[in-house]
C-alpha cells in the first residue's frame, strides 16, 4: 500500500443476544486506546491516524477482541484517506474548516 500515514474511521458493529453492545464497543475502543496509535472517537466509529499496515492491525485485533468479550458476529465498516506520496492527518483536517 502506502509508506505514509494515512487516516481510517473504523466502525465495529458487534451482535450478540447476550451482550450489551456498548460494552462490546468498549472493548474495541480499549484496544485502540492501548495501541499508543494516534486515534479520535466519534459518535459513529474511531478514527485513526497511522501507517497503513500498523492500523489494519490494530483493527484486526479490535474485532478480535469484540468476538473474545462475548459477540457472536461483527459488522465492520473501514473509511480510509490516503495519498499516492504525502501524509494524510488529522491536523490538515481541522486546518480545512
Amino acid at each position: 500500500m502506502t509508506n505514509h500515514l494515512i487516516t481510517l474511521g473504523l466502525q465495529i458493529v458487534p451482535k450478540s443476544k447476550t451482550h450489551d453492545t456498548y460494552s462490546l464497543v468498549d472493548r474495541a475502543i480499549e484496544v485502540i486506546q492501548q495501541s499508543g496509535i494516534k486515534y479520535q472517537i466519534t459518535p459513529f466509529e474511531t478514527v485513526m491516524e497511522g501507517k497503513y499496515e500498523d492500523i489494519m492491525m490494530i483493527s484486526e485485533i479490535a474485532q478480535k477482541a469484540v468476538l473474545e468479550a462475548g459477540a457472536e458476529e461483527c459488522l465492520v465498516y473501514y473509511r480510509i484517506h490516503y495519498r499516492k506520496n504525502q501524509d494524510v492527518t488529522f491536523e490538515e483536517k481541522r486546518l480545512a474548516r
